[in-house]
C-alpha cells in the first residue's frame, strides 16, 4: 500500500470537514505570516480549531511547536491529524 503525502491527507481532511459542514481554509505561509502557523483552520458553531497535517512519521518543526504552544496557552484548540479516521474524535459536533 502506497503511503499518502501530506498534501493528499490535507485534501481528504478538507473534504471531510466540509462534508460535515465545517468552514475550513488553508493557511498559507508567506512573508509576514506567523511562523509555524497550522496548515488549516476550521470553524463551526463558534468552535475554532487549528489543524496541522502530518504523515504518520512526520514531526513538528520548532516553529510549529511554538505555534501550538501559543494557541494552547491562549485557550485555543490545536490538533495534529495524520489520518482522516482521526477526525471523528475531534470534529463530530
Amino acid at each position: 500500500m502506497r503511503k499518502l503525502k501530506e498534501s493528499e491527507i490535507q485534501k481528504m481532511v478538507i473534504e471531510w470537514l466540509r462534508w460535515h459542514k465545517w468552514f475550513v481554509y488553508k493557511n498559507h505561509q508567506t512573508l509576514g505570516s506567523y511562523k509555524g502557523v497550522a496548515d488549516l483552520t476550521a470553524i463551526k458553531n463558534g468552535k475554532v480549531w487549528w489543524i496541522e497535517i502530518k504523515t504518520p512519521a512526520g514531526k513538528l518543526s520548532e516553529w510549529q511547536k511554538n505555534f501550538r504552544e501559543d494557541i494552547l496557552k491562549h485557550g485555543g484548540n490545536y490538533v495534529i491529524i495524520r489520518d482522516v479516521s482521526e477526525l471523528e474524535k475531534y470534529f463530530t459536533s
